[in-house]
């Protein structure tokens, strides 16, 4: 296999293994497409927001308040990840009048009282996480390690934590329910033994296996643990020194140039450029190495969204369908593990995999991910919002469905042989996706929002937590020096 330097040593522990755990899933019974509507402007991207925050609210009405981690699924497991990602969009939906604020809150409870009150243990099985860390994947019957392959996850936990630090934020009222979020959220973040993790200090290792033990690779380097190195900065019971935030960005060397016309720190996957920034409002913030360069992480953000664009308009692949208003790289679906000729040339395809452009961490084998455009709508709407527009009114009647853009499709893979693990062949298009990802959906449901009225970012700018560990690691400037509402 293809190796992605450090991207590929990040997911060989996380995704690949744990989605190769599904290779049974050709069976999968496709989503029929649902009847489709003439959509178009805002009124299309509230539609596209609205489907999205209903795969966490319908999929994820569970007696521990988990959110599978794709939906229809073969094996019933959980991402903590997407809980995570749900723990916010449940908010979102009480802010857009879908739900009511009780139903959200009771939701948010339950997922957080079993997070708050599960097994703890270095155990194989039975167990949910350990030194306050959660495992990767969860048993949607009882939030127990789903199996041997998973992993105790450091990012996977800070996106859960994202969730959690969210809820304790938004639900600021005197009320029981609302105390015991805050309570709860407290209780769950610092428990979390960040140094434990530091391995190989000051940086912090990628994860943990029960008996096998550390994974042998750390964060360090510009890609989605920018959240991870904020939240251990910012624990108010074991929080890890400042120099980490120095030696995460010492490997930034490797990313810093210019890509179709734009100069930025570079992530081919788009979700390394969206993933902290559900949370974090980095706009007129910066730390060291940002404020050298004259700008900020947003704006880093929108040079990576608008050179990913660049590069489909040239599409030096060849690849079906690519242009400017049909782009988008980042981890997805994808159509199969094999070799195929392509325009004279062998092409290797792959399921579930990270894909990107960039001068590091990239791979196109012609799988367009809608949430890779569509949650970089706060960075560049100009460009998003056409291409949101094209892909439904091009591909909706194959690739929109019950909880809106179903999670890949790939025009260029028309090959009847070998028969497909995943997804379907559908005549005259290609191969598309036949289930919706948690971690997918997530970002868009709050990246619509944060570009509508800026509501994520507003909550966690309350969060002393986020403060805390922002300003450890160098951070000043926007919000933080006007904002005093954050801190303690």
């Amino acid at each position: 296999m293809r190796k992605f330097d450090r991207f590929l040593a990040t997911i060989a522990f996380v995704f690949t293994v744990a989605f190769a755990a599904c290779a049974g899933a050709d069976t999968r019974v496709a989503p029929t497409p649902a009847a489709q509507p003439a959509l178009s402007g805002q009124a299309l991207v509230d539609d596209v927001q609205k489907r999205a925050f209903l795969y966490f609210w319908e999929t994820g009405n569970r007696p521990h308040g988990l959110v599978p981690d794709r939906y229809p699924y073969q094996e019933a497991f959980s991402s903590i990840a997407a809980i995570g990602f749900g723990l916010t969009a449940y908010g979102i939906g009480v802010e857009r009048g879908w739900i009511t604020r009780e139903a959200a809150r009771e939701r948010t409870l339950t997922t957080l009282r079993f997070f708050a009150n599960a097994k703890q243990g270095p155990e194989e099985k039975g167990v949910t996480g350990y030194k306050g860390f959660f495992h990767h994947f969860l048993k949607l019957e009882d939030g127990t390690r789903y199996s041997d392959w998973v992993e105790l996850s450091s990012v996977d936990t800070s996106l859960l934590l994202g969730g959690v630090l969210f809820a304790q934020s938004y639900y600021d009222r005197d009320e029981p329910g609302e105390k015991e979020i805050r309570a709860l959220a407290e209780t769950i973040y610092g428990r979390v033994e960040w140094p434990w993790l530091q391995v190989r200090p000051p940086l912090i290792s990628m994860g943990w296996y029960p008996f096998r033990g550390f994974i042998q690779h750390d964060w360090k380097g510009y890609n989605e643990a920018m959240l991870v190195y904020v939240l251990a900065l910012g624990s108010p019971t074991h929080p890890i020194g400042a120099e980490a935030w120095s030696a995460w960005t010492s490997g930034y060397a490797r990313s810093w140039g210019t890509f179709y016309g734009q100069e930025h720190l570079g992530f081919g996957p788009l979700f390394g450029h969206q993933y902290s920034h559900v949370w974090i409002d980095f706009r007129g913030i910066r730390d060291v190495y940002m404020r050298g360069k004259g700008i900020d992480y947003f704006e880093n953000s929108r040079r990576a969204t608008l050179s990913q664009r660049a590069y489909a308009i040239e599409n030096p692949m060849g690849w079906a369908g690519y242009g400017a208003d049909v782009w988008g790289l980042t981890a997805s679906d994808g159509p199969q593990g094999v070799k195929q000729p392509y325009n004279g040339q062998i092409r290797e395809f792959r399921h579930y995999s990270a894909r990107g452009a960039g001068l590091v961490d990239a791979y196109d084998d012609g799988t367009i991910a809608p949430t890779a455009a569509v949650s970089s709508l706060p960075f560049a709407p100009e460009i998003v919002k056409p291409a949101i527009q094209a892909m439904y009114d091009r591909y909706g009647k194959t690739i929109y469905s019950t909880y809106g853009f179903l999670d890949a499709f790939n025009p260029s893979y028309t090959y009847a042989s070998p028969p497909l693990k995943y997804g379907k062949q559908v005549e005259g298009f290609g191969w598309v996706a036949d289930d919706w990802l948690g971690i997918d959906q997530g970002p868009i449901v709050a990246m619509i929002e944060n570009h509508r009225n800026g509501f994520v970012w507003r909550v966690m700018r309350k969060n002393p937590h986020i403060r805390r560990g922002l300003e450890r690691a160098g951070f000043a400037g926007g919000w933080l020096d006007a904002d005093t509402a954050g801190k303690p």
